[in-house]
């Protein structure tokens, strides 16, 4: 049975992070952006984070191939509680100790996000595992996208909510409030079996090994540079607040629509994908999908209103989601249980370290280029990487996903 309670389980704790991560994410960009109105310290945000993750993924991987996953997700949870207590200090400041420096503290918060991101992101990967049957993968990776981009559309919204009403005080704690509640799913959480490395091999070793598997797996290594690429020059989400502010004129509210929009996407593409997994030809509608994304970040750069510009994300939303279910089914079909940890992890370092690269990229070409015309180029960027994509990686180009359903070794 899919929906398990273990699986209920893992999904509340999932909610929970994502919530807890979205509301400090939207918070702390228009925290960032009140205080210096520059494009450019909206990528700054990203690269806080991305090099705390870069720097910590591989070794993280490691030690959640071999150690307790449970108390490692706690610790990260609890990481995010103690940012969101040091940014409502930095923000109330009623003795002004921080506000000469508050985007500093800011971006040292972002930074310790960035750490805990490393752990908590291949950890739940080998939870996922632990609680569901391969052949309920494919089913499950649908389910837990729609369970994750649900929680991203009520994060965003969520938080503009709380910044335009109550104050980023509010915003902040409730991000703190929702890391607590992660806590408690975690302590509830029923877990089948330890999946661990066997041989337990030392630090290097294990991280070596990773590396090792992921460099000769080509269908891996080619699903992972796609979407990193993808990501990395396609993103257009790290600049919203500059989008609002300049070409929308609106308000925090609007921040939380556009920020939602994609997350309702792929949601909606989610829900249809638990319900009729894909099987068959899994590569080409891989290939095609981050095609879309990349047409629907060039019609969302030359959008002058809302609704446009909402409809143009939500539409990324739905060509990300096909393309985030078909890899993670992937991945966790052709990863051992052992390596799961650091296959992950390296995965991150792809994937995840993209966006906050790409939020850099898009506030550095924002400033050079404009800000719709760096959108628009960044979206016929995406589109370059497809046609490379599709001639050198053969493996992807002709994947059918229930030719994997044999458990590796």
């Amino acid at each position: 049975m899919l929906i398990s309670r273990s699986f209920t389980e893992l999904m509340f704790y999932r909610v929970s992070l994502t919530l807890s991560y979205q509301i400090l994410a939207v918070t702390v960009g228009w925290h960032i952006y009140e205080i210096t109105h520059d494009p450019i310290s909206l990528g700054l945000i990203g690269l806080a984070e991305v090099i705390p993750y870069f720097c910590s993924a591989l070794f993280a991987g490691h030690a959640v191939d071999v150690m307790s996953k449970r108390r490692i997700a706690i610790f990260g949870c609890l990481i995010h509680a103690v940012i969101a207590g040091l940014m409502v200090v930095v923000t109330l400041d009623t003795m002004h100790l921080f506000s000469q420096h508050a985007r500093w503290f800011i971006y040292f918060g972002i930074g310790l996000a960035g750490l805990a991101r490393a752990f908590l992101r291949p950890t739940y990967q080998v939870l996922f595992a632990q609680v569901l049957d391969r052949k309920d993968f494919a089913r499950g990776s649908a389910v837990g996208t729609v369970i994750f981009q649900v929680s991203q559309v009520a994060g965003p919204a969520l938080g503009g909510v709380l910044i335009a009403w109550s104050g980023l005080v509010w915003a902040y704690a409730a991000s703190g409030l929702f890391a607590l509640c992660g806590v408690v799913s975690l302590l509830l959480l029923t877990i089948r079996e330890e999946l661990t490395d066997i041989q337990n091999p030392s630090v290097w070793q294990g991280i070596v090994q990773g590396l090792r598997f992921v460099f000769t797996k080509q269908l891996m290594l080619a699903a992972m540079a796609l979407d990193m690429f993808a990501v990395l020059f396609g993103g257009a989400v790290s600049m919203l607040p500059a989008f609002i502010d300049e070409i929308l004129q609106g308000s925090p509210e609007n921040l939380g629509v556009l920020r939602a929009a994609p997350a309702l996407g792929s949601a909606l593409i989610g829900v249809w994908l638990a319900r009729v997994p894909i099987d068959h030809h899994a590569g080409k509608l891989m290939l095609s999908a981050v095609a879309g994304f990349g047409l629907a970040v060039i019609a969302f750069g030359f959008s002058t209103s809302l609704w446009v510009a909402a409809t143009c994300l939500l539409f990324t939303g739905i060509f990300d989601g096909i393309s985030v279910v078909v890899r993670s089914t992937v991945f966790q079909l052709i990863t051992p249980d052992n390596m799961r940890g650091r296959v992950s992890a390296i995965n991150g370092i792809f994937i995840g370290s993209s966006n906050e690269i790409g939020a850099l990229e898009s506030g550095l070409a924002a400033s050079l280029m404009g800000l719709s015309t760096s959108i628009v180029f960044g979206g016929a960027t995406t589109l370059l990487v497809v046609i490379v994509c599709w001639f050198a990686a053969p493996q992807l180009r002709n994947l059918h996903i229930n030719h994997l359903h044999e458990k590796p070794t």
